[in-house]
């Protein structure tokens, strides 16, 4: 599948199908045993990502690729940057927005579209966490040669890692008719991934993360 009918697919699962559940599972309330382990690895994956870049963002420009409901939007800008959150989902980034407290809203700037868009200009970092896990290796290359091309420090990103539960559930949803199916992440080597981006940039691996069902891997690519 292209790029364009995969990001169609996101965007349209997350802002018509899961709002709601996401909306739940990126908040204080009680969610199922299940859907607690994610929530628990996501923010350790959060806290990685955000270990990476520099504690102090203060006048650093941030593209926060696929914010979701804004969690790392959040917390770049406690760091003192100036961040585009941008994400597929205007349902999500409504919710964002809302959550965002007022003394942080003059350096954030919520946008509807691609995270790739061009129109979102140059950047110091871009922080995108699991809003490439659903494509496929050349489509991950073509999308970080785009933003690393605009940025003057790191790229952090995460991928799904090949793992025996990650290609069961990668089968198994191959087995839905297309029109039932929500967006399937795409497993990858993460050895294999860091060869394949190595003519974007230099690219460092900065681990695992794997708590219950949610499992990612990090990594970090620079001009």
């Amino acid at each position: 599948m292209s790029y364009e009918l995969t990001r169609d697919r996101v965007e349209t699962y997350f802002d018509r199908t899961a709002t709601r559940t996401w909306a739940r599972l990126t908040s204080d309330a009680k969610v199922s045993r299940i859907r607690e382990t994610v929530r628990r690895g996501r923010d350790a994956m959060r806290a990685r990502l955000l270990d990476a870049l520099p504690a102090d963002l203060s006048g650093a420009r941030v593209l926060d690729a696929g914010c979701g409901a804004g969690q790392a939007t959040r917390a770049l800008a406690e760091r003192g940057a100036e961040v585009v959150a941008a994400d597929l989902s205007p349902q999500l980034l409504s919710l964002a927005e809302a959550r965002l407290p007022e003394a942080l809203r003059r350096r954030v700037s919520f946008v509807a579209g691609d995270m790739t868009d061009p129109a979102l200009g140059r950047f110091d970092h871009v922080l995108a966490m699991d809003s490439l896990i659903y494509y496929r290796e050349d489509d991950i290359r073509a999308a970080l040669d785009r933003l690393a091309g605009r940025c003057a420090g790191s790229c952090v990103f995460t991928v799904a890692p090949r793992t025996r539960l990650l290609m069961l559930m990668w089968h198994a949803g191959r087995l839905f008719p297309r029109s039932d199916r929500s967006p399937v992440m795409v497993p990858h080597a993460p050895d294999r991934l860091a060869r394949v981006l190595s003519g974007t940039g230099r690219v460092r691996d900065l681990g695992r993360v794997a708590s219950g069902f949610y499992i990612s891997h990090a990594l970090e690519v620079r001009r």
